[in-house]
């Protein structure tokens, strides 16, 4: 996503809990392309955490044009034994921050009358997964606040949409995709014939994010190479 936005000419703000505040390799990658970027660490699920880090962004870039809620985590258990700090962590990390940093971020795009919001839905924005309640809790509850967050923006000339991706070769993947029971049963079901990959993203990030998406609003685009079709 970053990348496909550096690649259509956007400087990059990019804040994980992981990302180093400088070298990296997504900075080397957008630098290469003539594109600024900027790092930043933040605990999304760390409530003061993410105060602070958005108080020091809108004052280091007081223009965001484009905000990609991308960050997210998932921890698996089953129903019966799925523990309050799971929930917690992930309730906060998926549905919370997002919901803070779009109120916030959104607010100064408000007062220009422009600007292009993209969360990260999920699969299990439609379905209910396996031995992961929070996680698609807080996927589901992302569905319905990008249609909120829309409902409210859209005539503002604010822009509030969503991407779901299917299933991704990335770390929140590798226990499915090492376990070859539930990795065939997956790969069996993708008319694509393969799980996607992050580059896949980068047509669906660049659609959303430009003048092109205009008049879409509150939208879910599924990028899962045909799942929700079968």
């Amino acid at each position: 996503m970053a990348l496909a936005l550096a690649e259509a000419g956007a400087d990059i703000i990019g804040v994980s809990a992981s990302l180093e505040r400088s070298g990296s390799q997504v900075e080397q990658e957008v630098t290469a392309l003539g594109r600024q970027f900027r790092a930043y660490q933040c605990d999304l699920s760390n409530r003061q955490t993410l105060m602070s880090f958005i108080g020091q962004v809108r004052q280091d870039v007081p223009v965001i044009d484009i905000l990609v809620n991308n960050a997210g985590t998932i921890l698996r258990k089953p129903a019966a034994e799925h523990p309050d700090d799971y929930w917690d962590t992930v309730l906060e990390t998926n549905l919370s921050a997002p919901f803070i940093l779009t109120r916030e971020i959104g607010r100064d795009m408000l007062t220009r009358g422009a600007g292009k919001v993209i969360f990260t839905a999920s699969l299990l924005t439609f379905q209910g997964g396996i031995n992961v309640p929070g996680y698609a809790a807080s996927k589901g509850a992302v569905g319905s606040l990008v249609k909120a967050f829309a409902n409210e923006w859209a005539g503002s000339g604010v822009n509030v949409n969503a991407i779901a991706p299917g299933y991704i070769d990335t770390d929140n993947t590798e226990a499915l995709r090492n376990d070859p029971v539930r990795s065939q049963a997956i790969l069996s079901r993708i008319p694509a014939g393969r799980w996607g990959t992050p580059d896949d993203f980068k047509g669906a990030t660049i659609f959303l994010a430009s003048s092109a998406a205009d008049y879409v609003h509150g939208t879910i685009l599924t990028v899962d190479g045909g799942w929700m079709g079968r």
